[in-house]
């Protein structure tokens, strides 16, 4: 079989999980990620079984297990196409102390949504590269502005940072390297101060990554900003 390969971190749910039922109805099998098993089972299940998907969890701050991702794909499936750096996380911070999440939770925040998504470019690029694959990180709408006392946004500027040194590394490789920059996403996951904002679906963002991995493969598009209709920032 010679249908690509996707592989997805975060693929439990929100985006992960919208962008994975797009995948699979793209034709695509699928590698899909998470720290909780049973969604992952779940959607592995109704995604098509063994033969089509791959539930494979692994925390992504942890380099041993997103190595045995890669190596469990590539045993199974031969071969890695694209892959969606997608997990992350958030809390309410304040640096005054006004509120938010306590400092012992920020340690978390960062290392998952700064180290994950370097451990999975480190972990899956030399894949990638012999396939000449798309790599996709989700950064944020709040990664591209000031957010007073706000850590998950300043951990979204970094992705962008991110995306770049591997976009700028990877020239000549033929590997297409993509930053989704959603806005406001409706994933369970809203503090309560922004339950009443203006959100996008999860399966509008899955649609915009879609979009970018079906390009040509000497299309490039490098940054996707997708907000819905409303939101101030």
């Amino acid at each position: 079989m010679t249908d690509p390969v996707f592989l997805i971190t975060g693929a439990s749910r929100g985006i992960g999980a919208a962008v994975a039922r797009r995948a699979a109805a793209a034709g695509y099998r699928l590698i899909l990620t998470g720290r909780t098993p049973e969604p992952l089972a779940a959607l592995a299940d109704e995604l098509g079984g063994p033969a089509r998907a791959l539930a494979h969890p692994a925390d992504v701050t942890d380099w041993t297990a997103l190595t045995g991702v890669v190596a469990a794909a590539e045993e199974r499936f031969g071969r890695l196409d694209v892959v969606l750096a997608n997990a992350g996380t958030s809390v309410v911070t304040s640096f005054l102390g006004d509120g938010g999440a306590p400092p012992e939770q920020w340690r978390d925040l960062v290392l998952t949504n700064v180290h994950g998504p370097a451990l999975t470019a480190r972990a899956t690029l030399p894949a990638l590269r012999a396939t000449k694959g798309h790599l996709l990180l989700t950064g944020s709408a709040a990664g591209r502005g000031v957010r007073p006392g706000n850590l998950y946004a300043a951990t979204k500027w970094a992705v962008t940072g991110l995306a770049q040194a591997i976009r700028a590394e990877c020239v000549g490789t033929g590997i297409r390297v993509t930053l989704l920059q959603p806005g406001l996403v409706d994933t369970g996951a809203i503090p309560p101060h922004r339950r009443d904002d203006p959100k996008l679906d999860p399966d509008d963002v899955a649609a915009a990554v879609l979009y970018a991995v079906g390009q040509p493969p000497h299309v490039d598009v490098n940054e996707i900003i997708v907000r819905p209709v409303g939101q101030r920032n």
